[in-house]
């Protein structure tokens, strides 16, 4: 085995699975505005990574901590790697967008229209939208405004932004939180910035588009005089224009652009450019001190809103001296500004998707499908109380979720429910079920997860909105995320009383529940059942868990049932039995995990990864890890569903989770490991487990030198599109179902004669 290390980086790990998202933008066998939605979404990811991932390494370094990560670079050495990446990957989205996906739109019938290109007919249009809804709308604000006499002790200020001096110098930039440790910028134009003042740059919105503006200087103040333009949360990016045939459209700041004079009326333009900044996301709450959790997490809130510049992003065809202004205002340095040859904000594309009249350059439809194992005549529970249900969406329809917790909201022999909350959606059915519950006179409890990042503003009015109906709301366990999703429901039945569990491996989200694969179990099993009880009176009172079962709870249990899992099937290797290991989840960073994995391997245990994003494990090192092979799909679903498998000597052991293998779901989150006991459920799991691992055509292959390839299979071998399985097997299964069904006849029998 080589010296190199044992590990792969985990940033650059993420940035080669966001590549591996904008390889299918960059592919053409793909509907056009399917490989759009993929660009978006590579922008989306690489906006939440640098808030948070690039926001948290930059905290460390301007605290001086160079503690190496297991590869061995030190955090500097991580930033530089990761700014490299990213400028590459910009590179590629935009030659992605311009080269390969507007063209081709634009052929298609979708066009976006540079200003020089407008019609007459098309510049009226535009006239008019900017001067009803544009103009009364924004606001021009200045920067910092100084003359020549200041810098002698005159107090008069100009009336427009920052004005420069003649002495070329370095600009001081403080060394603040976030910053890199090479916080000065050098310039070699006229000083942007005063060292005596602090300059009264605009507290712009997180990653929303501005425009800055250069005006001329004037006899009044013979300085350049900067100006910002932000447009805030405008949602209407994308301003249609009449045109004979197609879609066409201007963006909101190319018409900004092109009325600029109505804003600064009197005044010589001399440029001016679109920017956006991003900030460090990465705060942390402190617990231990935090008497209200509801008020401080609202601090959190909005302390995002003014934390420090991680990012700057801006034209391309800035001069140094807009630049440089800019970099100096927000304080960032050269690593972290990322000049963009097209539109800033790829993410914001991802609503174009929807234009109407396209379907052709959309997938096929793929609707969700009712679960054959669920009958629309027949009580939820009243079907669980025969049979687990394994569903797996989207595939299977959500709504059976939904319908769970609402059948339990309007039954009368129910008696409480219980539930995890971590990610809803804006307009929640199953919060709506839960109030409706409380409102009726059941006991309602909801742990509501106000630390889940970036979705902390929704879930605290959601539980605010749940207090008012009478929902006992627990804001998840101190010093840990409760990610587990689990809703428990108590029912009195003639037999006493019943409970009935769901376990997922993804939120109680029927809007991402359409578009991300997960696994659902809904069972009246009473072993789960006990430890469903177990696991809430752990989470909402002071009570450690008494043992449960069956299931395993993250932070105390699940690692050390997974490393006895592992260690069972080493040892059945060492006694020349078949050993294998089968794992789908999203992310393998836990160096104990990783090193547990290399141990089986070594043994000779057989070892499958079907990993959708991070990948910290090097597969396939002669004398350390030859036995694993790790495989990642992305195709129109996000692949999220948790599931795992060890052979147990032939007694096959099976399991979903809603945890990932990270340092934060083992140790940091309170998270579920669930056994499948259900043969038929069982049965299920392992064939959609065998069908992602034989997946020929969207499946990519980890090497050992951290690149992924295509799955390479002969010539003869049958193409195997994961999903596209899936969804067709379902749907044979519906049809199944409905062929049985109209073969089972039922005679309509006589009324008895007491009726």
């Amino acid at each position: 085995m080589s010296a190199e290390p044992r590990f792969f980086n985990r940033e650059l790990s993420w940035l080669e699975f966001n590549q591996r998202v904008l390889d299918e933008a960059g592919d053409p066998s793909i509907p056009l505005l399917e490989r759009l939605k993929f660009l978006a979404i590579t922008a989306s990811n690489l906006d939440e990574f640098t808030m948070v991932r690039v926001g948290s390494l930059q905290l460390l370094e301007a605290e001086g901590d160079m503690r190496p990560d297991p590869v061995g670079l030190t955090t500097t050495q991580q930033l530089k790697a990761i700014g490299d990446r990213m400028q590459a990957f910009l590179t590629e989205q935009y030659r992605c967008l311009l080269s390969e996906l507007e063209p081709a739109l634009a052929q298609a019938g979708m066009r976006r229209v540079n200003p020089g290109e407008l019609s007459d007919r098309q510049a009226e249009h535009v006239q008019m939208i900017f001067e009803q809804e544009v103009f009364p709308i924004l606001t021009p604000l200045a920067v910092f405004a100084r003359s020549d006499a200041d810098a002698s002790g005159s107090t008069a200020t100009t009336s427009v932004a920052a004005a420069v001096e003649t002495p070329s110098r370095k600009t001081k930039g403080s060394k603040k939180k976030g910053s890199d440790s090479k916080a000065e910028v050098t310039t070699n134009s006229p000083e942007l910035l005063p060292d005596s003042e602090t300059p009264a740059f605009p507290p712009l919105i997180n990653q929303s588009i501005s425009l800055c503006v250069r005006l001329a200087p004037t006899p009044a103040s013979p300085t350049y005089r900067f100006a910002v333009v932000p447009f805030g949360r405008n949602r209407h990016r994308f301003i249609t224009l009449p045109a004979e045939s197609g879609f066409s459209y201007i963006l909101l700041e190319d018409v900004a652009s092109m009325f600029l004079t109505k804003f600064f009326p009197g005044e010589t333009i001399q440029e001016s450019i679109a920017f956006r900044i991003t900030r460090n996301a990465d705060m942390e709450l402190q617990e231990d001190q935090a008497s209200d959790l509801l008020s401080q997490m609202q601090e959190i809130v909005n302390a995002r809103r003014q934390s420090d510049c991680v990012r700057l992003e801006l034209a391309d065809h800035a001069t140094p001296l807009l630049r440089e202004f800019l970099q100096s205002a927000v304080e960032v340095s050269d690593r972290w500004v990322f000049a963009a040859p097209g539109p800033l904000d790829l993410a914001a594309f991802f609503r174009l998707t929807d234009s109407q009249g396209f379907d052709a350059l959309r997938y096929e439809a793929w609707p969700p499908k009712p679960s054959p194992q669920i009958s629309p005549s027949e009580s939820l529970f009243e079907t669980i109380s025969r049979r687990d249900i394994l569903l797996y969406h989207p595939y299977e329809s959500f709504d059976s979720v939904v319908r769970f917790v609402d059948e339990a909201a309007d039954d009368p022999d129910v008696l409480a429910i219980k539930q995890t909350l971590y990610r809803t959606s804006a307009k929640s059915p199953i919060v709506a079920a839960l109030k409706r519950a409380a409102q009726k006179g059941k006991y309602v409890t909801a742990v509501v997860e106000l630390k889940a990042r970036f979705d902390e503003q929704r879930n605290i009015e959601w539980a605010r909105d749940l207090e008012r109906a009478d929902v006992q709301v627990v804001y998840g366990v101190k010093g840990l995320k409760t990610h587990a999703k689990i809703c428990l429901i108590v029912r009195r039945e003639p037999q006493g009383i019943q409970r009935y569990v769901h376990f997922g491996t993804g939120n109680y989200n029927e809007i991402t529940a359409r578009i991300y694969s997960d696994a659902s179990l809904m069972t009246c099993n009473e072993d789960l059942g006990a430890d469903a009880t177990s696991f809430f009176n752990a989470v909402t009172g002071y009570s450690q868990p008494q043992g449960f079962r069956q299931i395993e709870m993250a932070p105390i249990g699940l690692r050390e049932k997974l490393l006895e899992m592992i260690e069972a099937e080493i040892d059945r290797k060492r006694h020349k039995q078949k050993a294998l290991i089968i794992c789908k989840f999203n992310a393998l960073v836990d160096e104990k995990m990783i090193e547990a994995l290399y141990t089986a391997s070594q043994a000779g245990v057989r070892i499958r990864l079907s990993i959708r994003g991070v990948c910290c494990l090097r597969p396939g090192v002669p004398g350390l890890s030859e036995n694993i092979t790790v495989t990642g799909v992305i195709d129109r679903y996000l692949e999220h569903a948790r599931v795992l498998y060890f052979y147990h000597g032939g007694d096959e052991r099976i399991f979903i989770s809603s945890a990932d293998w990270m340092p934060r779901n083992l140790d940091r989150r309170v998270e579920l490991l669930v056994p499948v006991e259900d043969k038929t459920c069982r049965r299920n799991l392992i064939a959609i487990l065998k069908t992602a691992l034989a997946d020929n055509v969207k499946a990519r292959r980890l090497l050992p030198d951290g690149r992924y390839e295509p799955v390479r299979t002969s010539n003869t071998a049958e193409a195997v599109r994961s999903q596209e399985s899936l969804y067709r097997r379902t749907s044979e299964a519906i049809e199944d179902a409905s062929r049985a069904a109209l073969a089972t006849f039922e005679p309509h029998r006589a009324a008895s004669s007491d009726e």
